[in-house]
Formats: C-alpha cells, structure tokens, sequence
C-alpha cells in the first residue's frame, strides 16, 4: 500500500535551501515514516536560480511568488526558508489557508510578530515547527536524558558560546544579514537564538532575567553596485551602515535558579562554526561541542575519586538518540543529520504518530522574548526581566 505523501513547498532555495531540502530527501531513506516528503514545489525570486535549483534537487515544479504556492490545494506543508523579514507575512498567511508551517529561527523579527505567528497557528490550528535542529543532535539528545535523569544533581551554571568568523574583513559586502530591516539583528538573533534553545531544551526552565553588551565592529561596508556586483572597500562607490551587532553577550537567571553566561560573535578568528555548551551541576558536568558533535564529554562526581575525570562519549550506538536509523557504532554522522532527523520527527506529528513536537511556535516565542530582552538591556544598560517585553 502506498504510503500518505506530505507535498512540500520550499520558500528560499540557498543554504537552508539546500539543507531543508537534503533532510526530505534522505530522511525516508534512513527511517521508516508514516508519511513520505514529497519535493513538490520550490520557490526563489530569481528564476534562472530557482530553476537550476528545482532540476539539481528534483523538485517538481518551481515558483518565484511564494503566494502561488499558498494558492495550490495539493500543498500539505510549507517550509519558511527566507530571510527573517519575511517569516511573519509567509507563516501568517500560510496559516490562515489550513497548510502546515516549518519556518526558519529565529522566527520573527521581535516579540509581536512571533506573537502574532503563534495566535495565527492556534486560531487556524495548523501544525507547527521551528528548525531549531540542535535539538536533534545525538549528544544534545543524550545530554537532555542524563540531565532527566538526575545525573547531574542540582544544576548551578550555564555557559554557552557560538563563535564564527566569516565577517571579520572590512571587504566583506553589506548583505541581508547586516542590515536591520532584514534581519532584526546580527549575531544576536542568528547565533544566540539556538544557545537559548539548547539552554530551554536541556534545562526544561525559562529565562528570568537577562543583562546583555553588544558591539559592532565595523560599522560600514560596501554594497552592491547595479551591473557589477560587490564592490571592495577600496573600490566602493558606495557603503552602507551596518545597523546590527557582531557580538552579543549577556548573562541570565534562570526560572530553576541556575545562572547562565552566553557569547555570539562572528568575530572570533579561526571559530568557524564553534558552538559549544556546557552544564555544571552538584554531582557532574557535560560539555557539548558541535563542531565534535558526535561526542559529548561527561565528568560524573559520583565516581570514586580515583575513577574521575572528564570521560569521552562516543554518541553513535544504537541506544543513543536517532542513531539507530543510520551508520553502526562509531560511524560518525554530521550537520545535515540533525536537518534529517527533525524531518522524521515532523513527519511523524503531521502524521499523528507523536502528540506533541518541540520546538513549535510558541517556543519560537519564548526564544524571541529572549532575544528582545537581551536587545533592551544592551540599549537600556540595565537588567530586564523577561516579563517586560512579553
């Protein structure tokens, strides 16, 4: 018998693009779904660009008005791909014609979009999801269950850093990601969006109050010049004011009462993609990595003195977290994976298998209060507590 499909449509075909449409390829390839992902429909303002794209990866058809797809009965699921601007509008209206939502983090610009996001999906009573996928990384998952399971005792801090360094040069162009009205903010909202996830995830507490710092460093680059492209620092006729952070940090209380510490740059030199978190509690700690994320480091106090220290493991057996639908014990899996495997979770809710799935809108909200909390301080200089811009 032939299985129920779930027909996608894909709004924005570039690097979550690719790594959206990758997890609904390969995840009925590794797992069992009730459902099977259908690449129905692509969508991309630049046509010839879309079009590649649409023949590349096998979609069926493409689109470059993300209205059209909303107009297509046949679509079951549309995945909000774009840049942040846009989730609202794309989301908001998707909902209000019956389609299941899978959008991009952070999910709005601030706290009454992802507001508005959130009454839209429960009035119209769609499903939901936000692509927070750490969550979906094994050692992540395994973290959640010893922290469940007690083996970290009373939990006293948090520290959780994302570091990159793919704008440090003042050459770099002005794109969407450093200008305000597109993005909301820098590093803030595209870096310390997932460290407040992981935070709520593994901690299963809110955020109390925050106190934050932000910078930027460099506060002008040069923008595109029409029918030449980027033009350099040297060359420009023409630079624009970067108008959101490079770097965020600020400290948190916790509603459990642990303490918290967080870092977003994307001025760390050589931190490509270092995004890393470690919990201390009274009877342990665990450390996660992602660029090791196949590993998590354990110290477990309960040990006898002369058997302690930080111990590797190797997160790739069978019992671990998603592990079981892909490679034998110690065959590491990597980035696209956690995209996979959340693919298999949200195929497995749309098709009734599990009641609930985490993170849907309303966590999306609780990240966002975060993040504008984070913003106020910095601006304000003071603590703020989370119940203010809620």
């Amino acid at each position: 018998m032939k299985k129920k499909e779930i027909n996608v449509a894909l709004i924005g075909y570039k690097f979550m693009g690719r790594a959206h449409g990758n997890a609904y390829i390969s995840a009925p390839k590794f797992f069992s779904l009730p459902v099977q992902p259908v690449l129905h429909t692509i969508v991309g303002r630049d046509q010839k660009g879309v079009a590649a794209v649409a023949n590349q990866w096998g979609w069926k058809s493409f689109e470059t008005d993300w209205r059209r797809v909303l107009e297509n009965e046949e679509i079951d699921l549309v995945d909000v791909g774009t840049p942040n601007s846009s989730h609202a509008e794309i989301s908001i209206a998707a909902a209000e014609v019956g389609k299941a939502i899978a959008c991009e983090k952070p999910l709005a610009m601030n706290v009454a979009e992802a507001k508005a996001m959130v009454k839209a999906v429960k009035k119209n009573r769609v499903h939901n999801y936000v692509w927070f996928n750490y969550r979906r990384a094994p050692a992540i998952s395994l973290a959640r269950e010893l922290i469940d399971e007690g083996r970290l005792g009373k939990i006293y801090h948090l520290r959780a850093v994302y570091l990159q360094d793919w704008i440090m040069d003042p050459n770099f162009p002005l794109v969407w990601r450093l200008q305000k009205k597109i993005a909301g903010s820098g590093a803030h909202g595209d870096l310390n969006s997932h460290l407040i996830d992981l935070a709520r995830f593994l901690l299963r507490t809110e955020f109390d109050e925050v106190c934050g710092m932000a910078k930027t460093f460099i506060k002008e680059r040069p923008i595109e010049i029409p029918g030449r492209g980027f033009a350099t620092v040297k060359t420009a006729r023409k630079k624009g004011k970067v108008d959101v952070d490079d770097a965020v940090l600020f400290l948190a209380r916790f509603g459990n009462g642990a303490i918290g510490t967080f870092e977003a740059t994307r001025f760390a030199k050589g931190r490509r993609n270092g995004n890393q978190i470690e919990i201390n509690g009274s009877k342990g700690t665990l450390v996660f990595n992602l660029e090791r994320m196949n590993e998590l480091q354990f110290f477990d106090d309960t040990l006898p003195k002369q058997e302690q220290g930080f111990r590797r493991i190797l997160v790739t057996e069978p019992v671990h977290p998603y592990i079981h639908g892909y490679w034998p014990p110690g065959h590491i899996i990597g980035y696209e994976h956690t995209f996979i495997s959340m693919v298999v979770d949200i195929m497995n809710h749309l098709a009734g298998r599990t009641k609930e799935f985490h993170a849907d809108f309303e966590d999306g909200l609780r990240c966002q209060e975060v993040l504008d909390a984070v913003l106020l301080s910095c601006k304000e200089r003071r603590w703020v507590r989370i119940k203010e811009v809620a």
